[in-house]
């Protein structure tokens, strides 16, 4: 087990005040139990309770008092009662609307207790008529390695120390961007790292990527309402990969005949899932953040290392120096974006891109962020001959005068004005700052 940034918001959960049990989000294989088994090692008793064991299902589904079920969770573990704190992790929790809905007696019977759930379809059975215990929870949200994590799991603290302070010197520049490049390569699923740092070999994840992916492909009865819905969900899962970053229409993806009506739900249900998201565009050029649910959206998967070995882009990624050129600029697009949401651990936490109002009008902006009252824009480009135009259009409407272009190269700040001659200052950062994006806003805003 290497170091998950959300270790410092679980530590913040078990000595809050007023504590209530945490469920934690995230798709299959994110690494929610591993997460949870070695924060666990901190308490003095542990009980894990796993609801894909019929035992510890039949538990919750006995229609016991709640003091009895207690009795009974305890006894089962073969623990004591009243060792304080006792953590207790209820495991696979979608497999029990009965878990769910006693999550809240936790909370106001034995709030000494700390109870973790963890489920990776929690999303998909709220259809279900399931009664979720609303203001007796709280959530948290683990998605795959960051860049900071993947440094951290093959040792490079130094350079982790390094990106913190920001101003990282020109020696270790070049180095941090080949393990940042590597990283794009295989991704930040928790298996492909731990497989990676064990053999040094990328050839040797291709099995574990075809497991994960398999993997996903047959939960897909569990994500869908009904057997219609499976052969929309198979779809999208078995060439949905192939279309990672880009704008979609629902009506007939992927080379299908199916209707958009029924493949919008399917994109909705992996959204729940968590495998997915559709990253829709604002038009606006300061706050509120408001979707414009009529435009195309695009289609962002869970993870860059996954998409890489689907798409069959692999090689391309690891043979490029500048992988901000490979797949028309998109791979570089995709990584960002898993960075600029990898450290978010709410549960809540959307994407969104900049296009231009007027008709006809073809300028976009591929992120956009809110900053201090602010929209930054962000920008992924290719070193100093990537245009901005689209920032330019963006930067005249604002009511601010920052942008941010990410890129290859050193950190930099620009004075640039624009065609009807507004000054802005552009913060050029390279990829591997991402996970500092906020801080480095503070500092030159």
């Amino acid at each position: 087990m290497f170091n998950r940034i959300i270790f410092k918001h679980l530590e913040k959960w078990s000595v809050s005040k007023n504590r209530k049990p945490l469920i934690l989000r995230g798709a299959r294989q994110v690494g929610k139990t591993t997460l949870v088994l070695e924060f666990a090692k901190k308490y003095q008793q542990f009980i894990h309770l796993n609801l894909e064991n019929k035992e510890h299902k039949k538990l919750f589904e006995s229609q016991l008092d709640f003091n009895t079920l207690l009795d009974a969770i305890f006894f089962q573990a073969k623990k004591q009662k009243g060792i304080n704190p006792t953590l207790v992790f209820i495991d696979e929790i979608q497999n029990s609307g009965e878990a769910i809905k006693l999550l809240r007696y936790f909370y106001e019977n034995v709030p000494e207790m700390h109870v973790i759930a963890a489920g990776s379809l929690l999303e998909t059975i709220l259809n279900r008529k399931i009664s979720f215990p609303v203001g007796r929870v709280e959530y948290l949200s683990l998605r795959p390695c960051s860049f900071i994590e993947y440094l951290n799991a093959i040792g490079e603290n130094r350079l982790v120390q390094l990106i913190n302070q920001l101003d990282v010197p020109e020696y270790a520049h070049e180095i941090i961007n080949k393990h940042f490049h590597r990283y794009t390569v295989i991704g930040g699923m928790p298996e492909i790292i731990q497989q990676y740092v064990e053999t040094n070999d990328i050839t040797s994840l291709q099995n574990v990527y075809q497991s994960l992916l398999a993997g996903y492909m047959d939960d897909v009865e569990k994500y869908a309402s009904n057997q219609m819905g499976v052969q929309y969900i198979r779809h999208i899962l078995k060439v949905g990969l192939s279309y990672a970053g880009q704008r979609i229409k629902f009506e007939r993806f992927g080379g299908s005949d199916y209707r958009s009506r029924e493949m919008g739900e399917a994109f909705r249900v992996l959204e729940k899932a968590m495998l997915t998201e559709l990253i829709y565009p604002v038009s606006n050029t300061s706050l509120p953040l408001i979707a414009n649910y009529r435009k195309s959206p695009r289609f962002y998967w869970l993870d860059i290392g996954l998409v890489n070995y689907a798409a069959n882009i692999q090689y391309e990624v690891f043979s490029n120096t500048d992988f901000s050129t490979v797949w028309k600029g998109i791979t570089a697009e995709l990584i960002v974006g898993q960075e600029l949401l990898a450290y978010d651990t709410n549960v809540l936490s959307k994407r969104y891109f900049w296009t231009r109002e007027e008709k006809n009008s073809t300028a976009e902006i591929d992120f956009v962020i809110p900053f201090k009252g602010n929209l930054i824009p962000i920008e992924v480009k290719s070193g100093n001959k990537g245009r901005l135009r689209s920032m330019h259009l963006f930067i005249e409407s604002a009511p601010h005068s920052i942008a941010i272009r990410v890129w290859s190269n050193k950190f930099s700040v620009d004075e640039v004005v624009t065609p009807k001659g507004k000054n802005f200052k552009l913060i050029n950062i390279p990829f591997y700052l991402v996970s500092n994006i906020h801080a480095i806003l503070s500092k030159y805003v």
